[in-house]
This record gives C-alpha cells, sequence and structure tokens, in this order.
C-alpha cells in the first residue's frame, strides 16, 4: 500500500482531504447548504491554479475572476446560442482561455512587481467591460442563463451529484498540482520565485515557464468558472468583476501562498465567514475586515503556518 502511495504520489494531506470531503455532506441539511460548499470546492480550484502562478512562480494576477468568468461566459454562450454539448462547450471554452492566456502572458509577464498587478487589473477591467457591453451575446449587465448541465446523457439536477463533481475535480486537480510541484518543472518555478536572474544564469528559458504556468492558471480557472455557470444556472458580469479576482488573491495570502493545501483553506474560510455573518449584517464588513487584517499581522504566513507551528511543537 505505500508502495502504491508513494508511486502515484498519495500524499497523506491529500487522503485526510478525500476524507473530509466524503464526510462534509453529512452536515448539509439543504440545498442552501450544498450550494456554499460546491461554491467553496470551485473557489479552492481556482485559489490551487492562482497558488501555482502566485505562490511558486512569484507572479501576481488581479485578473483570475475576469478569467473564471469568462470561461463561463464562452461555455454558456457555445451551449446556449450555438446548441453544442456542455462537455465539449466546456473543452473548446478552455482551449480558447488557453490561447488567450498565451497571448497575453509574453507582453504582460516582461513585467514585475505593481507593474505587473496594475497589467493584469487593466486586462480584468477591459473583460469585465466587454461583458456588459456585448449584449446580444452575453445579456449585458442583466446576465444570462445557463442551459443545464448533462454528461452522458444524464443531467445533473440534485446538489449532491454537484458536490460529488467538484470534489472530485477538486481532488484531482491538488494530486496533479502536487505531482507537477514536486516534479523538475515545480523546481523550476520555485527558483523563479527566489529569482529571475539567478534562474536565467543557468540556463532556465524564464519567459517560457512563466507563460507555461500562466496559461495553466487561467486555463484551471476558466474550468473552475464554466462548471459554476452550469451550476447555478445563470452567470453575470459580477462573476468577472474586480471584487471577485481581488477576493481570489485574498483567498491566497489568507491560507498560505506556495502552499496548496493552504489555498484550500483560505477559499473555504472567504467562502463560508460571509453566511456565518449574515446575523451581524450592519457590521458583517467590519468583522470581516478585521479578521482579514489579524491574520494578516500575526499568521503573516497565512493560516497553514499554524499547522506548522503545532507540527514542530509536537
Amino acid at each position: 500500500m505505500k508502495n502504491f502511495a508513494r508511486r502515484w504520489n498519495l500524499t497523506p494531506s491529500l487522503g485526510l482531504l478525500a476524507a473530509a470531503l466524503a464526510l462534509v455532506p453529512l452536515t448539509l441539511s439543504n440545498d442552501f447548504y450544498y450550494e456554499i460548499a460546491i461554491l467553496a470546492l470551485f473557489n479552492a480550484m481556482i485559489t490551487v491554479g492562482l497558488n501555482l502562478l502566485m505562490g511558486y512562480a512569484g507572479q501576481i494576477s488581479l485578473a483570475h475572476g475576469a478569467f473564471a468568468g469568462l470561461g463561463g461566459y464562452i461555455a454558456a454562450i457555445l451551449t446556449g446560442h450555438y446548441g453544442l454539448a456542455p462537455l465539449f462547450s466546456i473543452a473548446v471554452a478552455l482551449g480558447i482561455m488557453a490561447l488567450l492566456a498565451y497571448g497575453l502572458a509574453r507582453p504582460i509577464l516582461r513585467l514585475h512587481g505593481h507593474y505587473l498587478a496594475m497589467a493584469t487589473l487593466g486586462v480584468g477591467i477591459i473583460v469585465s467591460i466587454v461583458l456588459n457591453n456585448e449584449e446580444e451575446l452575453t445579456g449585458g449587465t442583466d446576465g444570462m442563463s445557463v442551459e443545464s448541465f448533462s454528461l452522458f446523457g444524464h443531467v445533473f439536477t440534485e446538489s449532491w451529484e454537484w458536490y460529488l463533481l467538484a470534489a472530485l475535480h477538486l481532488l484531482v486537480l491538488l494530486w496533479l498540482a502536487q505531482n507537477l510541484i514536486d516534479s523538475p518543472l515545480g523546481r523550476i518555478l520555485r527558483s523563479l520565485h527566489d529569482s529571475e536572474k539567478a534562474s536565467a544564469s543557468v540556463g532556465v528559458k524564464v519567459a517560457r515557464y512563466k507563460s507555461l504556468v500562466f496559461v495553466l492558471s487561467v486555463v484551471i480557472a476558466a474550468l473552475a468558472g464554466s462548471l459554476y455557470a452550469f451550476f447555478s444556472g445563470f452567470i453575470s458580469p459580477q462573476e468577472a468583476g474586480f471584487n471577485r479576482s481581488i477576493e481570489l488573491v485574498v483567498m491566497v495570502v489568507l491560507g498560505g501562498m506556495g502552499r496548496l493545501y493552504g489555498a484550500v483553506i483560505g477559499a473555504v474560510i472567504l467562502t463560508v465567514l460571509p453566511q456565518l455573518l449574515t446575523s451581524f449584517e450592519d457590521y458583517q464588513t467590519l468583522i470581516y475586515g478585521a479578521i482579514i487584517i489579524g491574520v494578516m499581522i500575526f499568521m503573516p504566513k497565512g493560516i497553514v503556518s499554524l499547522f506548522d507551528r503545532w507540527r514542530r511543537r509536537g
């Protein structure tokens, strides 16, 4: 069993997460709670991809909300306006987003620091403007309805089906990401995070690998955005807005940059927390901000650093 786990790089953390995901439905009493859990899983998918870009390659993006929303819109338009099957629509949407990301990566990733952040912010704003103005395709500010999702003739209508689909996607994504990080490519990405000049001096083609991880993170965001659009049955430009991109970045930072499961923890907390604060509606934003500031002050490496402390003490 140990040899099997080692061969397929099945870590204890992945096993614990799989067990936790299997137990969560026992606590979900109605569709509302299922909806929150499913949204948390899709957010976790996006943050895992964003963490590869930010935490491992050291490149910031303030446009991943826009990329997720645009991927969802493309899949919804192909299904609703052109009659393509949902699965094929998602595949085409991912291909389009990969080409778009590659086209953007070369000029944008030549920038560094806050210049790179501003450039990705500009891309996100452009996407939001297009989605708001192209009313014939996107429905404009009112958004558009999305066809039901079907797979091999089976239409997904039950909440537990969507939860299972989202959980499986997250587990497979984490397994693939862990294998990538443990590979030579992962070591190259970490070297880019430490020093691009040092990496280039030993023969690393910096532009190529920065573009590769950017495309990968955008495709992951588009996949999660497409699946969520089919799950919700509706999509609006708010899904691709600036606030959405900032929220995703905060999830990564809150959980812990450069830690795969930290991104998952951050996504779950910032998806569930607003629901827990609904009884404090007048002070919700204040409490929400205070919690984030407190974590950033006392746990600058993210919430996952708490587990590191407990492990060292143990």
